[in-house]
């Protein structure tokens, strides 16, 4: 059985992943693979339900540790029941969002560290890791105008924080990079939708051979 592969796509508010989590799955199923696109937090109905719960509300809906014990959940329940069962039938995986997210967004606070949102993670998840993971990245001020355009006054709880809040979850996406080069690509998004999707294609060559 061909061996399935796991990817996701990470980056701040207006950076254009689910544009691109589209059209990577796209090219990867015009290749022959069997491809599932899903995204975080959701994929499942379970971890849609928990979902909703962690994007409406106010900002002071969640203590900080809950919110990582919330996303924690919903990525076990995603794991368990949709990303495990498919790389097992040799299947492909394109997330929009996955553990990185977490490590970029929670840590902001100073409430929780890294390696806390990866023990929640090992506990929850086995500590599934993405074969190739994508950091879409512009400036935060294009990011930001972006986002304002994309979601025209009806931001999620999240997505509303202040700019302050993003320009941290932006370093912290950068860090990610540097520190991981082996499985997580930094790439520029401020280039027109088919050269990212390009970029990202190449970028798979070691795994689509």
């Amino acid at each position: 059985m061909t061996e399935g592969r796991f990817i996701s796509l990470e980056g701040g508010e207006g950076t254009g992943k689910s544009t691109q989590a589209r059209a990577l799955a796209a090219a990867i199923e015009s290749r022959g693979h069997v491809v599932t696109l899903t995204r975080e937090p959701g994929g499942t109905p379970g971890a849609e339900t928990i979902r909703e719960l962690l994007l409406s509300g106010g900002e002071d809906k969640w203590h900080m540790r809950t919110e990582a014990l919330l996303f924690a959940a919903a990525r076990a329940e995603h794991c368990a029941k949709l990303i495990r069962p498919r790389l097992a039938r040799g299947e492909w995986v394109v997330c929009d969002r996955f553990i990185d997210s977490s490590r970029a967004y929670q840590s902001v606070s100073g409430v929780l560290s890294d390696s806390e949102i990866m023990d929640l993670h090992r506990v929850g998840s086995k500590g599934l890791m993405p074969d190739r993971t994508f950091v879409l990245d512009l400036p935060e001020a294009v990011a930001s105008k972006r986002a304002a355009a994309r979601d025209r006054g009806n931001s999620d709880r999240i997505g509303s924080r202040n700019s302050d809040y993003h320009r941290s979850v932006l370093a912290n996406f950068r860090k990610l990079a540097a520190d991981e080069p082996d499985r997580i690509r930094l790439v520029d998004a401020s280039q027109n939708a088919e050269s990212i999707t390009e970029i990202l294609l190449q970028n798979l060559d070691d795994l689509l051979s």
